[in-house]
């Protein structure tokens, strides 16, 4: 396909197309003339990747060059090459400290990964922007006042080993590894704004559950 083609079925325009390709995202297509290359599926399946991450993700150019560099290394496993693709992902900023407070919350986030036997978090640690960024909320928590400790944090953690659960299963929808990539990148940040918004829903439906004795959930239990 021409470039025109391969920007409406990717629906990105062509001149970021060419900007891709300037800065190495997109492999050069197959030169036909002096000013004219064809494209072909892997282009397509490339640029929706590229897609997934800069413009989804908001990763940066120079983050998603290392990620697509990466990604092309054979040694990796799939499941190396998905955590590649989400790690570059923004996580949040990191504290400038490194004070007691800090230290408790690693030794906390440290308890809790240990009691749950998550032996890859375990060995990812500091490495991991997920682990910073936990550490980050429970020295926000600690901070405040707020309760943080490993038990207090468990029940999230089994609530988003369930998600983790259908999120693969929502990735292995899509048959190609390139596809999945792309998927695990737009879907981790796609959804998080749905899960944001469930939560609060449901925060709302068990309060009145617990606190209105007319509310709905009251009157559900009546009739049963």
């Amino acid at each position: 396909m021409r470039l025109a083609e391969l920007s409406r079925r990717s629906a990105v325009p062509t001149a970021t197309i060419k900007y891709y390709l300037r800065e190495g995202l997109l492999p050069p297509g197959r030169r036909i003339s002096a000013t004219q290359a064809e494209y072909d599926e892997a282009h397509l399946q490339r640029l929706r990747l590229v897609r997934a991450l800069v413009q989804v993700g908001r990763v940066p150019i120079a983050s998603a060059r290392e990620v697509l560099t990466a990604l092309e290394d054979d040694s990796l496993d799939h499941s190396s090459r998905l955590g590649t693709a989400v790690w570059a992902l923004p996580h949040g900023p990191e504290p400038d400290t490194d004070d007691a407070v800090r230290e408790d919350a690693r030794r906390t986030v440290d308890t809790l990964l240990d009691r749950l036997g998550w032996r890859h978090a375990q060995e990812s640690g500091a490495e991991s922007p997920a682990y910073r960024m936990l550490v980050t909320s429970v020295v926000t928590l600690a901070r405040l006042g707020y309760p943080c400790s490993a038990d207090d944090l468990a029940p999230y953690a089994r609530a988003g080993r369930q998600l983790a659960v259908t999120d693969l299963d929502l990735i292995e929808r899509y048959e190609s590894p390139d596809e999945q990539l792309e998927a695990a990148v737009a879907l981790t940040v796609l959804y998080e704004p749905v899960l944001l918004s469930l939560r609060r829903i449901a925060q709302a439906e068990e309060s009145d559950d617990r606190y209105t004795p007319s509310g709905s959930g009251a009157a559900a239990r009546e009739r049963a």
